[in-house]
């Protein structure tokens, strides 16, 4: 899988990234609200949530350095968009569904830079999509271990499974050599019309129900 990835979809892709950080660490906030954090809090909790995935995953693969250190001023720009939730937190719920698309768009573009640090590593493809998944979910599974909730990675919402079908759609792509731009705006837009419509519908994974007694 030769990569051809041109300064602009580079640039764009970055981008994304950027906005994807910002309302993850800005929703987070929203989270450390509901559990009264203090502004360290609050801040260390925006942090963790929109950088989390990419460090665990650079962590496992032995990518190094993780982004926020090669990056400083990533921790300031998440910790920064948190404590300024907290100023703006009283007109927050008019701009969910914002946040609900901003968060779907996150979750695509975080799996599809997930891929491209395995696939510039050289590892296999069970490899590289467990690298997407774990860059665009892990954030808010620490998020959510952090407020002491059941992990939505760990409930019926369609959420890995969109991280999942987007990274396969980019990697069948990337191996057919279809153009770069067009196989990576293809992955992403179908992930996110995915998790849109299952917010819109309710869609949902089926549930494991155990009842009985285990002893």
């Amino acid at each position: 899988m030769p990569f051809m990835e041109t300064p602009e979809t580079a640039a764009l892709l970055h981008t994304l990234f950027l906005i994807a950080i910002v309302a993850e660490a800005m929703t987070a906030a929203l989270a450390a609200g509901k559990r009264e954090m203090d502004w360290a809090g609050v801040a260390m909790l925006g942090c963790v949530t929109a950088l989390g995935g990419g460090s665990v995953r650079d962590v496992l693969l032995g990518n190094q350095p993780l982004t926020w250190v090669e990056h400083p001023y990533y921790l300031l720009l998440t910790a920064g968009a948190a404590l300024l939730t907290i100023a703006v937190a009283q007109y927050m719920h008019k701009l969910r569904n914002i946040f609900l698309l901003l968060d779907a768009v996150g979750l695509v573009v975080f799996t599809v830079i997930g891929c491209n640090v395995a696939i510039r590593m050289g590892l296999p493809t069970v490899v590289v999509v467990a690298s997407g998944m774990i860059t665009g979910c892990v954030g808010g599974v620490l998020r959510d271990i952090l407020c002491n909730s059941i992990p939505l990675l760990f409930r019926a919402e369609l959420y890995a499974t969109v991280s999942i079908l987007t990274g396969l759609l980019y990697i069948v792509g990337r191996r057919l050599e279809f153009d770069h731009q067009v196989v990576m705006g293809t992955a992403m837009v179908v992930g996110l019309s995915l998790r849109l419509l299952a917010l819109r519908y309710g869609w949902s994974m089926p549930k494991f129900v155990y009842g009985g007694n285990i002893h």
